[in-house]
């Protein structure tokens, strides 16, 4: 028996950026309209140009985004009419492009917890136009997400093909890694990967990796203690309680490994340490995949690409695997943490 077609909403993201143009060229994908509904939050005078604009024709019915109901329509539209654009739109971060943005990010997580979606797909926005809107609170979608659905531990998982990585710290300046970083802060990401990896990707004892901070793993405190003092007490902690750990490692090579099969995720430290590899192996297929959360949240594992917005450039293709992923696991229970 095939399941059943979920529903799955999709955020436009920042207008002037590029979201509207991959939304719609996801969504022109026929075999990916046939395995779910879809209801986007977005401006409908944008998403409609941008179709007509690359000649492709969408069956979606508009509606006000106040008058989300369940509705029998494979895509549904939800406007936001009293958003009004400026004249021309800019081509960079903006108060509109953040206000709008974070509209229909609340929209659709208001949606998903009245379970009128699956999943949430979110296109990129801008986190210097959040801050101009005055949200400089959020540093990203996933701090977001974490406050409206009450979690305490979220983590940030990037799947590829080849690869996937979860992130011990996520929107935190490099300086200030080193004081930000606790055991916990490295041991709930090994704990909510070890979750994810056995409930939505059917892993009965996945194999996680945990990548030093300092270069050589510290080499013995040698280069820094952090090895010491906090990674490896997280992965003792995470080890007596029963999920398949080792490390830290030396970054510099434990993605290798990862790729050669000896390991089927890698805890990195910081953003950078793990986007990277993923983004150099993969970043047309990478998604962005939020753990700790009741409800399935992906996103492309790209930015808002201002300075190609409306020029046809968009490559769609990590939209289409996000949309994709976010159906795969929106038929299977979250994960749920086990401290």
């Amino acid at each position: 028996m095939e399941p059943s077609r979920p529903t799955i909403g999709i955020t436009m993201g920042d207008p002037c950026g590029i979201g509207a143009e991959i939304v719609i060229k996801a969504l022109a994908e026929e075999s990916l309209r046939q395995r779910g509904r879809f209801v986007i939050f977005g401006l409908a005078e944008q998403l409609s140009y941008t179709a007509d604009a690359l000649e492709i024709d969408l069956p979606f019915r508009r509606e006000h985004h106040e008058n989300l109901r369940p509705l029998p329509h494979d895509i549904v539209l939800l406007d936001y009419d009293e958003l009004a654009p400026p004249a021309v739109l800019p081509r960079g971060p903006s108060r509109f492009g953040g206000k709008a943005s974070m509209a229909f990010c609340q929209d659709a997580i208001t949606a998903a917890q009245a379970r009128l979606i699956d999943a949430i797909v979110t296109a990129p926005i801008s986190k210097t136009s959040w801050r101009e809107a005055g949200f400089s609170k959020y540093p990203g979608h996933t701090e977001l997400l974490a406050e409206k659905f009450k979690v305490k531990h979220v983590a940030m998982m990037l799947v590829a093909p080849q690869l996937r990585v979860v992130l011990a710290t996520i929107h935190e300046a490099l300086f200030e890694i080193r004081n930000r970083l606790t055991i916990g802060c490295v041991f709930h990401p090994i704990d909510l990967a070890d979750q994810a990896l056995r409930q939505w990707f059917d892993l009965p004892r996945p194999r996680i990796a945990v990548a030093g901070l300092n270069p050589h793993a510290g080499e013995d405190g040698q280069f820094g203690d952090e090895e010491n003092r906090i990674i490896t007490p997280a992965i003792i902690l995470a080890a007596e309680g029963g999920i398949r750990v080792s490390g830290p490692y030396p970054a510099d090579t434990v993605f290798v490994k990862a790729l050669a099969g000896e390991f089927d995720c890698v805890v990195a430290m910081y953003h950078d340490q793990g986007l990277i590899p993923i983004k150099l192996l993969a970043w047309r297929e990478a998604v962005n995949l939020t753990l700790g959360l009741p409800i399935v949240r992906t996103s492309p594992d790209h930015g808002t690409a201002f300075d190609i917005a409306g020029k046809n450039k968009a490559d769609p293709s990590s939209m289409i695997a996000a949309i994709h992923l976010a159906i795969d696991l929106a038929n299977k229970p979250a994960p749920v943490p086990s401290k």
